[in-house]
């Protein structure tokens, strides 16, 4: 089983999911692994997403592109003092090596779906080339309708398949009704598999076919 990762922004929660789900599988016996090809500004994701596959790879296996600057990876490369670039031979040859070596990979986009990667070629581009069906994550309170919609509208005009939608409740205030109501709707809205995660819970066993107990 293989997954690209994208978000509805910045921050939603992306690595969030993306290492739950690598601990869900591992914690059943699956060789589960989590990629973050490209990072923006540190590698924090990357080392969550190294500790949750049990070191199962190195930080530069994980995270072979490295930006230092906290931006979109085409803005941060026209940067004077920037020393990132993108070496898509470099993360071709990672995302195959661990599609090859682990039966659960998961593929971490930088931001979101449109993020600018370099002039004309976005996250949307590199994700079609690779030909993973997608999760959207989008944080769990108002206006992730209208994000989510928007994503799921985008990566269709990729030819790609939505796998499903997790919404990501650890920014969503208490009682929050939109953050209660939001789940149900996508799921009467789009069809799809909508899986959410409490703001200190862990991924459900159920829900999705991506999800154990399925």
């Amino acid at each position: 089983m293989q997954l690209f990762v994208t978000g509805t922004g910045t921050g939603v929660g992306k690595t969030r999911f993306t290492t739950q789900w690598v601990r869900h599988w591992r914690a059943r016996g699956v060789s589960a692994v989590g990629l973050k090809p490209i990072s923006a500004g540190d590698r924090d994701d990357a080392k969550e997403l190294q500790a949750a596959a049990q070191d199962a790879l190195s930080l530069d296996a994980i995270n072979p592109c490295v930006f230092d600057l906290p931006l979109s990876p085409w803005v941060a490369s026209l940067q004077p003092k920037e020393t990132g670039r993108i070496d898509y031979d470099a993360i071709g040859a990672s995302i195959a090596a661990a599609r090859a070596r682990f039966s659960h990979v998961a593929v971490e986009g930088v931001g979101g779906w449109l993020v600018p990667l370099e002039k004309k070629r976005t996250v949307a581009d590199w994700a079609k080339e690779l030909g993973l069906p997608v999760v959207i994550v989008g944080h769990g309170g108002l206006g992730t309708l209208n994000h989510v919609l928007l994503t799921i509208e985008s990566v269709g005009k990729s030819g790609l398949d939505v796998a499903g939608v997790v919404l990501n409740h650890h920014l969503s205030p208490e009682g929050d009704l939109a953050a209660r109501t939001n789940g149900a709707a996508l799921r009467e809205w789009t069809g799809l598999p909508v899986v959410e995660i409490a703001a200190h819970g862990a991924l459900p066993d159920r829900g999705a076919p991506w999800l154990a107990g399925e």
